[in-house]
């Protein structure tokens, strides 16, 4: 069975690991995680934190409410046909 760990806790323990304050035995003894997988979340956090204060993180958010406007005029467009349907059910059947 695979562990699943939140990323505040992957969070908590890449700090630990970066600060080097504790030897990597030490470490996965502690938070009962593999020694490799420490050494993998550590190089995903460093080769991350460029990422962590530049614009590109910042253009996500403005590419993710360009997406969330164009849902709700897609459900908007979708509930005019919608409407106009019914209408046209209603017709037929009368």
């Amino acid at each position: 069975m695979r562990k699943n760990y939140t990323g505040k806790f992957k969070a908590k323990v890449v700090v630990d690991v970066i600060r080097e304050n504790e030897t990597l035995a030490e470490l996965s003894s502690k938070y009962q995680v593999h020694r490799t997988m420490l050494n993998r979340w550590k190089k995903e956090a460093i080769e991350g934190l460029p990422t962590l204060f530049s614009s590109a993180k910042k253009k996500g958010q403005n590419d993710t409410q360009g997406l969330i406007d164009e849902l709700y005029k897609k459900i908007g467009q979708l509930e005019v046909e919608n409407d106009w349907l019914k209408k046209k059910v209603n017709t037929i059947n009368l």
